[in-house]
Formats: C-alpha cells, structure tokens, sequence
C-alpha cells in the first residue's frame, strides 16, 4: 500500500483543528483508519471534547525497542491579519502548499504516515515502529501530557523522531519553557484620590523593571546558550480615572537542559516578592540528545546523503512534545526532524515546500529501514 504523503498533508489541512478549541477527533480518526487499514494497531485516546490522541504500532522484537515517530495536528489560530489563499484549501501554487498547519505541522505528520504505510509489509518480525500523533502541543503538549499519565498508552521507544519543521534538517535539542501568569492586587480609589488607593499598575511595573535583571545563575549551555527571560504582556485597571485593584503580566522564561523548573519558580518568587502571585500557564522542560551517539550520527549520515546537505548541530527555537514524550520513553535519542519551514510557523499564509514533503518520506523510511534492518 502507497500513500502519497503531499495528498495527505492536503487532507490534514482542509481539517480545521485550531487550538483552542482543538477539535482534532474527527483528524486523528482519518489517520486512524488509514493506520489500521495499513496493518498497524491504532488506539484512539480520547483527550476532552471532540479531541483524540492517537497511537500506532507494528511490527515488535524481544530485545529491541521500537523506534518512535511523532507529530500534533493541533494548530494556532489564523492571527488577525488577512490571507491571500484561503488557509484550510491546501493549494499548491509555485511549489509551495499553503494552509494553517501545512509547515507546523502537518506535512511532518502526513509524511510519517506515509513511511510506515510504505514501509509497513516490511516492519513484522522487525524492531518496528510506534507512531504518537498528539492534541492539544500548542497550548503546552497537553495532549502529550495526557498519553504519558495514561497507564499502557504509550508503548517503547528506542529512539525518537519529531517531525517538527527543520526543513529536512536534524536538531537534537531545543530549550524548555516555564510561562508564567503574574498577578499583583490593589485597592481602588478615585483618581483625583490615589492617596485612598493602592495601585497595582505600579506594583506591576516594579517587578517588570526588576525582571529586566534577572539573573538564572546557571552556565550557558554550549549549543542552546543561556537561559532568557521575557514580559509579552501586561494589563490592568478598567479607566482612566480611577485608581486599579488588579493587574496581571506573562513572564516567558526559556531554560536549557537540566534546569529544575519548580526551583526557578520559587526564585521568581523570591526575587518579585509579596506583591506579586505567580501561577504557571506552560511548563515544558528543555530537551538534548548528544549529536556523537552512534544512532545520531547515522541520522547525520543518512540526511547528508538524501539531501546533500552535511548537517550542523543545530536546536529548535520552539518547544515540542519530546520534552514530555522523552522522559516519558525513559530518555532516548532524540531528533526534531522534518519537511516544514521553522520560520513559517504560525504565519500568515504559512506553506510547506512540496519537494520537502517527499524528501521528508524517504528520510523516514532510511532511519526506519536502518533502525529496523530491513
């Protein structure tokens, strides 16, 4: 059995699963069924309303874990400016497939669809291969988070790919993510009286102003850097002349490897002091693979001789749902690899290169092939 994985990178995009709300049960149900029809053993896990994870198995050896791929069918939303094409058509035009989710990232999930589904007569009495399709990664890998609290939802993983956009390049790492909501409270009073009040506009404003100085004390990572801190928003008060008794901030703290995310809590805490309450939105740790296993290496070796291109030890700026499904599998090796475009994430008129898309397929099913021995 063939699947055409630009077709079905088509088809994943004409499904609207924007988060929130999500809506990804009737997405992950399609690839459901063409998983199953295909000989792998899918799970449905249902994860809120109208929403579902999805798990695929085949193949399965005693002594040797299966080699693990993953990807969301989760979006963003499509953000207030206009498009040019409309976003769920999934058009091709000029070599490029536009739509909401065609680079962050469909086309990654449809083409690890399509490699097992080719590959799939080959994969019985093989290693073989776990398939994670994931809800809900947009809003902080909740669905993912969901699997790995599940007893016996997930399976092994010798290995892990994670077909998020690379343009074909393999990363072995990104930084973790801890956002913060950041509250401050106050007494109202009229504003000819401020003296009656209690401002939590500037209670607010003073911590903002010390976070600018916020030192993580931890050493750089030698790939990822250090750790930043950053304030993306802030409100409070309901007008002009009167004195607010509430405001509210987002801290967005991007940590490397290794750093202990309840710990940096309470040093946010301790520096802000009294005035402010914290409560996390996002936790999502960091993630790093050693680019010298032997098991990277050959993903190395195996994109240099697909796409011609030797690859550098490169990270992803953004998070992914290996910072829960890694630990989850016991930590093994893993690759953020696939065929979308990092910086069209989350873009207007965001498109995938279609020659990625195929090329992504084989490079899949060489790390398969080399993986399973076959």
């Amino acid at each position: 059995m063939t699947t055409s994985a630009v077709e079905l990178t088509q088809e994943l995009v004409r499904f609207n699963t924007i988060n929130p709300p999500g809506g990804e049960m009737a997405c992950a149900e399609y690839l459901g069924t063409l998983l199953d029809t295909a000989g792998l053993e899918t799970t449905l896990h249902r994860f809120g309303d109208d929403r579902a994870n999805l798990v695929a198995r085949i193949g399965g050896v005693e002594g040797r874990p299966p080699i693990g791929l993953t990807g969301h069918i989760d979006t963003v939303p499509l953000g207030h400016r206009d498009w040019s094409v409309e976003p769920f058509a999934a058009e091709i035009s000029d070599g490029k497939l536009y739509g909401r989710g065609s680079t962050d990232m469909k086309s990654g999930v449809a083409a690890i669809c399509a490699a097992v589904i080719g590959l799939a007569q080959e994969l019985n009495g093989t290693p073989g291969v776990e398939i994670v399709i994931t809800a809900g990664e947009e809003t902080g890998c909740d669905g993912a988070y969901g699997l790995a609290a599940k007893a016996g939802a997930l399976g092994e993983a010798g290995a892990l790919i994670v077909a998020e956009p690379t343009s074909n390049a393999p990363w072995v790492g990104h930084k973790g993510a801890l956002w913060l909501r950041a509250v401050t409270e106050g007494v109202t009073a009229h504003g000819s009286m401020p003296e009656r009040g209690v401002n939590a506009i500037y209670k607010a404003a003073r911590a903002v102003s010390k976070l600018e100085d916020f030192d993580f004390n931890v050493a750089r990572h030698p790939v990822l850097g250090k750790p930043t801190v950053n304030v993306g928003n802030i409100s409070g008060g309901i007008n002009i002349n009167s004195v607010p008794d509430h405001a509210e901030f987002g801290i967005d703290l991007r940590t490397v490897p290794g750093q202990d995310h309840a710990h940096l809590r309470e040093q946010i805490m301790s520096y802000l002091g009294d005035d402010v309450e914290l409560e996390s939105v996002v936790d999502v740790p960091g993630v790093w693979t050693d680019p010298e296993l032997e098991w990277v290496q050959k993903v190395f070796s195996i994109v240099d001789g697909i796409t011609g291109e030797k690859p550098d030890v490169g990270t992803a700026s953004y998070f992914t749902d290996a910072s829960v499904l890694t630990p989850a599998y016991r930590n093994p090796p893993t690759v953020v690899l696939g065929p979308g475009e990092a910086a069209m994430a989350h873009q207007t008129d965001e498109y995938c290169y279609v020659h990625r898309i195929d090329q992504s397929v084989e490079l899949y099913s060489a790390i398969i092939r080399n993986w399973c021995g076959i």
